[in-house]
């Protein structure tokens, strides 16, 4: 098994940048968990979320393009919920407390998926190897996707710029009924990563969370709706989960300019240090728009989130000026796109070049 290093003996950046950090939260004598915002932010979208459940369920509207709107709006609500909720549970940020993180993070599988395999997954792999093929699974949508000159070219790569948000689509529906048993059957989380052992508890979770979600959103509502309107309701719903989730990740990862590495034998050292290879490999986007951040949970301030993933994105915005200035004083680049259509436009870009070379 290939296992990658970084350059960390002489690491002179993020020990500074850390130490500033940490002084931020004691001089305003913060935490850097969440707050009162996060907690309400919870509450209105588990609000939303169970009665936008009732309605469609229950008291299906006879317009039949309201329904699918409000299935959208439900799918919506189901990405954020993973956003805000969730992603922040996994990683130990939305509490203080062990027990309030973990059943945050067991939110993800109220909606189909496995925190114990996604923490793996995105926590381990995703945030120590980011870019880095075989290690890094969020990057690995071989082989209708090809982000890097390291992985297979095929034929059909020249039009996945036009087919690929298309086939953002199903990620999320893969995600719950392929990628979760793929990797409980194989024992393995990336090509290069073997899963943790799992306790008896662990497999018991696993199963319960896949039969609660097919009860709950696919056996239930057919019951209860009927056959097709559920087919054409779920299909909206997890179509647009899918589509947000997929596209809130690629913009930080997959777009022009943006470095992947390949590793080459059993051991591959990478010359960066840590910190500076997740800024070389992670870009925000639309952080001045209020709603984009509320929606997405502060994941459009993806390198605060990859330098700092144990700090709640409420408090991101205001520890990326600290982040900024030191990059700036460091000579270290700090990337960044105005707004989400411009990072949109430049994944579309980087697509289409990776179909072509």
């Amino acid at each position: 098994m290939s296992t990658v290093k970084f350059n960390n003996k002489d690491a002179i950046f993020f020990p500074e940048l850390k130490q500033r950090i940490n002084q931020y939260f004691e001089q305003n004598k913060i935490k850097p968990t969440g707050n009162l915002k996060l907690y309400a932010k919870t509450i209105i979208l588990f609000t939303v979320l169970v009665a936008l459940y009732i309605v469609l369920v229950f008291f299906t509207p006879e317009n039949g393009w309201l329904s699918l709107l409000l299935a959208s709006l439900l799918g919506l609500v189901m990405a954020s919920i993973g956003f805000n909720v969730m992603h922040d549970g996994a990683h130990g940020s939305y509490s203080s407390h062990k027990w309030v993180n973990e059943s945050m993070a067991h939110s993800l599988n109220l909606l189909g998926g496995v925190s114990f395999i996604w923490k793996q997954k995105h926590n381990i792999n995703h945030h120590s190897y980011t870019n880095v093929e075989g290690m890094d699974d969020d990057i690995d949508i071989k082989p209708f996707i090809r982000v890097h000159e390291g992985q297979k070219k095929y034929w059909f790569h020249r039009y996945q710029h036009i087919y690929g948000l298309l086939l953002y689509g199903i990620t999320y529906f893969f995600w719950v009924f392929y990628n979760d048993f793929n990797k409980y059957f194989s024992g393995k989380i990336a090509e290069h990563t073997h899963m943790q052992k799992m306790s008896v508890w662990d497999h018991v979770i696993f199963w319960a969370t896949k039969i609660f979600y097919v009860l709950v959103f696919i056996v239930f509502p057919i019951y209860n709706v009927g056959f097709i309107d559920t087919l054409l309701g779920y299909g909206v719903m997890v179509a647009v989960t899918g589509i947000t989730i997929a596209i809130v990740f690629q913009l930080a990862h997959v777009v022009e300019d943006m470095p992947f590495v390949s590793p080459e034998g059993d051991v591959m050292k990478i010359e960066s240090e840590w910190a500076v290879h997740q800024l070389q490999t992670t870009t925000n986007f639309a952080t001045k728009n209020k709603f984009i951040s509320w929606l997405l949970g502060g994941l459009n301030f993806q390198v605060e989130h990859h330098l700092f993933p144990r700090i709640s994105h409420i408090h991101y915005p205001s520890i990326s000026k600290i982040v900024k200035e030191t990059c700036l004083e460091y000579n270290v680049q700090y990337k960044e796109f105005r707004t989400m259509r411009g990072a949109l436009a430049s994944h579309i870009l980087h697509l289409r070049d990776m179909g072509r070379k």
